[in-house]
């Protein structure tokens, strides 16, 4: 008996082993091999499946009996089918670029868009293909087509345009640069539109609360962008840009590969704005002129398996004029007779993330942080706001498992330190200092590839709020190979800048009130995601169907209901909620013809002095019709987008004279756009159109005739201020020789 039982213990090491397959999956990078983040794994022809961890590394039990087929696949890659005899107990991939294929190997176009089924948290990801779809400038411009994100403007005269998720402004979405804080505080504003487009790698777009790992600010979703790396990317690249509006826009790259470890890339950015248009002949010019100039430089180290770090140095620049068209810049906005809208902005910021990568499987360290200074000025006719803010991020991240990789333990630690400097209307006043340290855990439990479980909890201690407390949960379940169900629910908090957060609301005569026992906001987020792939006519087709619910505990509310004459901001008193139902599905009709179709209903109330009603400049249905079409080897492309926004309510103007009243609701509208690309080895020539149908808001200002009157209103904005807008461009690339 005891012999049998000594042999028992020796061989069961043994098959637990024989029944784990492990592994790395590459990049062929040059002369290098790198690993790839990310990459999906898993068994052909069922739904076990993983995804590799920063140095690349997989762990996925085996299924059945003998010889099995394992898939590895990575948008922009090529997917590779490996045959895994019975014995295998590790085997690693190199995936090839699609880039890096000839025209005649190129088989799978990247999607423009994707929703993975292996990711625990249901992402929807924009792919370098899907931002060249719309010719994007900035990051604000590249949702135009997208019916998660909605884009509207700030005010009229600004030329600003901001985004909303789940029927909530953007600052309750967490906007992030490579899992590291990008646009909070002063930058909410103008953010988006420093981060150029053709920049980007991939945007990532998630609903509801985020991770804890990320902090506690993410209430109704995240936004996470990729920068181009020198790794990955062109050794140089331009882009040129230009549009019937008379904007011209730069963006130009180029990297360095020292070696296999050492890697460095500087990208550039200049836009300049220079004609005056006034195609509403209101008196006003439609987009502000001026110049823009944004710049990242990067450094990357980089051992595989063992060190990755990264280091990166981005600056902004922003000088805008507009208002009436007899404004001209440099004139004083006091005392001219113009009334003229002047912004000057500029961000400096340096950020740097260290990981290292442990002996032990699927552990290791990651250490973060950034430093960022920002000095605004705005100037809105009489209206004057000037701030500064100097901000620190740190955040360390250990991650190892418990028992065995499928249990996966995240806790850290994060420190945020923001203070502001802040003057409106020529009062200064009070300094705004914030320190909030904080700690985390979170738990990863995987079930035999067909359920994950994610359950986290953080604290964070504000040295004016105090002890904020977020539990966040996670789960996605796989039903079969075709459908996936997820789940997610959780808190998040943020901590309110008033006039930087409403700055469009300067744009008007009205008097601001601000309250000055502001607390930091506060907010639940539960929601459900259905996913289905299927195949129609042998080609690949995915409906998905959401539905997610946002509640305050508290909020800040700028009142512009009560009283057309007055900006009132306070703490919630009452309810404030939404509740958002959308339905996507991505179709492939035939080989090279591809279309997306959405339709969403966002119901969104909020309580003003004791009423409860829905928020204004809110389309409650959305439809979404997007088609592609590209030729064989993809030489040709044309893009279409199609949208359709019902009616909303407009705040009330009562109480002004009768020429200056609007009416109680804004009407249903139509807006396309279209692009066509054509390819060559190195260059791409592209054209396109924007707002094809023309529709605007017409008169989008209150008293355009007496902008320093007290009637005066620029603020209440629903739909597009600028009318059908053309434009074309080229890009040309040098790639790495192999």
């Amino acid at each position: 008996m005891k012999k049998l039982l000594f042999i028992c213990l020796m061989i069961m090491p043994v098959a637990l082993v024989s029944q784990t397959l492990t592994g790395t999956v590459y990049e062929n990078s040059g002369a290098a091999l790198r690993p790839l983040e990310g990459a999906n794994v898993y068994w052909k022809g069922t739904t076990q499946g993983t995804t590799t961890n920063e140095s690349g590394r997989y762990k996925i039990k085996k299924v059945g009996e003998g010889d099995q087929y394992l898939i590895f696949s990575f948008i922009g890659y090529k997917t590779d089918t490996v045959r895994i005899p019975a014995s295998q107990i590790e085997k690693n991939v190199v995936l090839k670029s699609t880039v890096e294929l000839s025209q005649v190997e190129v088989s799978d176009r990247m999607s423009a868009e994707y929703i993975s089924k292996i990711d625990p948290i249901k992402t929807e990801v924009i792919t370098t293909s899907g931002l060249q779809r719309l010719a994007c400038c900035n990051l604000s411009e590249s949702f135009e087509n997208s019916a998660t994100v909605d884009v509207s403007y700030s005010d009229a005269v600004a030329g600003v345009k901001q985004i909303q998720m789940l029927g909530l402004a953007g600052i309750y979405a967490q906007i992030m640069s490579e899992n590291m804080p990008l646009i909070k505080g002063l930058s909410y504003p103008f953010g988006l539109t420093y981060v150029p487009g053709p920049w980007l790698e991939s945007v990532q777009v998630s609903k509801g609360t985020a991770s804890v790992i990320n902090g506690y600010e993410s209430i109704t979703g995240q936004i996470n962008v990729e920068f181009k790396k020198p790794g990955k990317s062109e050794k140089f690249f331009l882009n040129m840009y230009e549009n019937s509006e008379g904007k011209t826009e730069i963006n130009s790259w180029f990297s360095h590969r020292f070696n296999d470890t050492i890697s460095t890339m500087t990208l550039i950015n200049a836009g300049y704005q220079p004609l005056v248009n006034d195609h509403n002949h209101d008196g006003f010019i439609d987009i502000p002129i001026g110049v823009q100039a944004n710049i990242l430089h990067r450094w990357e180290y980089e051992i595989p398996g063992k060190i990755c770090n990264q280091y990166v140095v981005r600056a902004s620049f922003d000088d805008r004029t507009g208002g009436q068209t007899s404004f001209k810049p440099g004139d004083d906005f006091l005392l001219s007779p113009a009334y003229g809208v002047g912004i000057k902005n500029k961000i400096v910021e340096i950020s740097a993330k260290h990981g290292f990568f442990l002996k032990r499987p699927q552990t290791s360290i990651g250490i973060q942080t950034s430093a960022t200074y920002q000095d605004f000025d705005v100037n809105m006719g009489h209206h004057a706001y000037y701030a500064t803010e100097k901000s620190f991020y740190g955040n360390v991240i250990y991650q190892t498992f418990i028992g065995n990789t499928e249990n996966i333990i995240n806790t850290g630690g994060s420190f945020n330190y923001d203070q502001y400097h802040q003057i409106f209307n020529f009062s200064t006043l009070p300094e705004v200092t914030e320190i909030v340290p904080g700690a985390f855990a979170q738990y990863t439990r995987h079930f035999d590839g067909r359920f994950v479980f994610i359950a986290g909890l953080r604290a964070d201690y504000h040295n004016t709020h105090g002890l904020m407390i977020t539990p966040r949960i996670h789960i996605k379940s796989d039903f079969s190979e075709n459908f996936v169900l997820r789940l997610s629910a959780g808190k998040g908090y943020r901590s309110p800048l008033a006039i930087a957060e409403n700055f469009g609301l300067m744009s008007s005569s009205r008097i601001w009130i601000i309250a000055n026992n502001l607390d930091i906001e506060e907010a639940w987020n539960g929601g459900i995601n259905a996913q289905y792939d299927f195949k129609f006519l042998g080609l690949k087709s995915s409906f998905t169907v959401d539905f997610y619910r946002t509640e305050f505990q508290n909020q800040i509310i700028a009142d512009i209901e009560s009283d057309p004459y007055y900006v009132k901001v306070s703490n919630l008193s009452g309810k404030s909620y939404s509740n958002s139902v959308q339905a996507n599905l991505l179709q492939t009709i035939i080989k090279g013809l591809d279309y997306t179709i959405a339709i969403r209903y966002n119901e969104v109330m909020q309580t003003y002095e004791g009423k409860t009603i829905q928020r204004a400049f809110i389309s409650p249905w959305k439809f979404l019709f997007s088609p592609t079409y590209t030729t064989k080897f993809e030489k040709w492309s044309f893009d279409g987008t199609f949208l359709w926004n019902s009616g909303g309510r407009i705040p009330s103007t009562l109480g002004k004279p009768a020429e200056y009243q609007l009416e109680k609701e804004f009407p249903a509208y139509i807006m396309a756009h279209f692009q066509v690309t054509r390819r060559f080895k190195n260059w791409d020539i592209y054209g396109g159109v924007e707002n094809l149908t023309n529709t605007i808001q017409h008169n989008p200002l209150i008293a355009a005739d007496n902008p320093f009157g007290n009637d005066f209103d620029a603020s209440l904005i629903w739909g597009p201020i600028t009318g059908r807008m053309y434009y074309a461009g080229f890009r040309y690339k040098i790639n790495y020789k192999h």
